[in-house]
């Protein structure tokens, strides 16, 4: 049911103006947002009032104030972490378990990990190596991702079989492209490409020795949008290169959540007259080379780019005594890193 049934405003632009005006925008700065985005001035003027009026809107922004009480929490909790290096993605070579969870895990910090992967085979991975190991294995991968600016929320739609070695031949065109990657929902690793997994060694005492994790392949050019996951993820590039960029958990009202799980902000070129706040976010970002990990901790939000051919293995499952830790109400994971 729509808020105003007679409304000549796009749906979208009514949603939006009603979040934003909740949320304290002044009505000018919103009607102009609006109006700049494309939405039309009259329509607009119309919708404002009524809106404005409705008893719904005066409910809306009461619980906004409590909101803007518990954002004020977090926002006292950033200024607190970016003093103490909180803008600076830590880069770490030799790490003990000990300092990985005292200080990353459990101190909810992102880190980049150096030198624990030197004695994994998969780093001398090749398309046509790959191609002899799995050629023949039928492997289902995400195609039609493009014309879909939903994909990653509509993925049942885009699962697509073929032989491994059809979609090798696909990657080894050289085309940079967005439109077919093969992601963890596709399940390959533990399915068809399970010999792959022989080639991978789980950080001693950082990861479950019994972890299987999970695999990405895919050209240069895919681009995972803006999301969260619901456990922590250790990220480990395997053949190519990903550019990442992450924003803090407890900087969640300034990236504009989506359904829960994706960002409404493009990072990679993000509107800030449609998304102000995004500009007061603490971005970190790096280039993720082969043989490097990154530590990704629960609930913070990443945008993940790849800039080559990419092979990418990443774990869920650590070695922490009792259970991993999760979001209290965990959304659908994003999983497509």
């Amino acid at each position: 049911m729509t808020l105003l049934a007679t409304s000549r405003l796009d749906r979208v632009w009514q949603e939006w103006l009603a979040e934003n005006l909740a949320m304290g925008a002044p009505v000018e700065q919103a009607r102009a947002a609006a109006v700049a985005g494309g939405a039309d001035a009259d329509a607009v003027d119309a919708e404002l009032g009524e809106l404005t009026a409705h008893p719904y809107f005066a409910v809306c922004r009461r619980l906004a104030l409590r909101y803007d009480w518990m954002e004020s929490v977090l926002d006292t909790y950033r200024t607190l972490r970016n003093s103490d290096g909180g803008e600076t993605l830590e880069r770490r070579a030799g790490i003990t378990p000990e300092e990985f969870f005292a200080r990353h895990y459990f101190g909810h910090r992102p880190v980049v990990l150096e030198g624990l992967m030197t004695d994994w085979p998969a780093l001398d991975w090749t398309l046509d190596g790959l191609a002899a190991a799995c050629g023949d294995a039928v492997v289902e991968v995400m195609t039609g991702r493009e014309a879909n600016p939903d994909h990653a929320w509509q993925y049942d739609r885009h699962r697509t079989t073929m032989p491994f070695r059809d979609y090798l031949t696909l990657l080894g065109s050289g085309t940079r492209t967005n439109d077919y990657y093969m992601v963890p929902r596709n399940e390959n690793w533990s399915q068809a490409l399970r010999p792959l997994a022989a080639d991978v060694r789980p950080p001693e005492g950082i990861v479950d020795p019994t972890a299987l994790g999970h695999l990405l392949l895919g050209p240069a050019g895919t681009v995972t949008p803006l999301h969260v996951d619901n456990s922590t993820v250790l990220l480990c590039q395997v053949l190519g290169r990903k550019h990442v960029r992450l924003v803090p958990s407890y900087e969640r009202h300034l990236v504009y959540p989506r359904g829960g799980t994706f960002s409404a902000v493009d990072a990679a070129r993000p509107d800030l007259t449609r998304h102000p706040r995004f500009a007061e976010a603490t971005v970190l970002e790096t280039v993720l080379e082969p043989g490097q990990m990154l530590l990704i901790p629960v609930g913070w939000w990443h945008w993940v780019q790849a800039l080559d051919v990419s092979a990418t293995v990443t774990f869920h499952h650590f070695q922490v005594p009792g259970q991993n830790h999760k979001m209290a109400t965990p959304p659908a994971a994003g999983l497509d890193e």
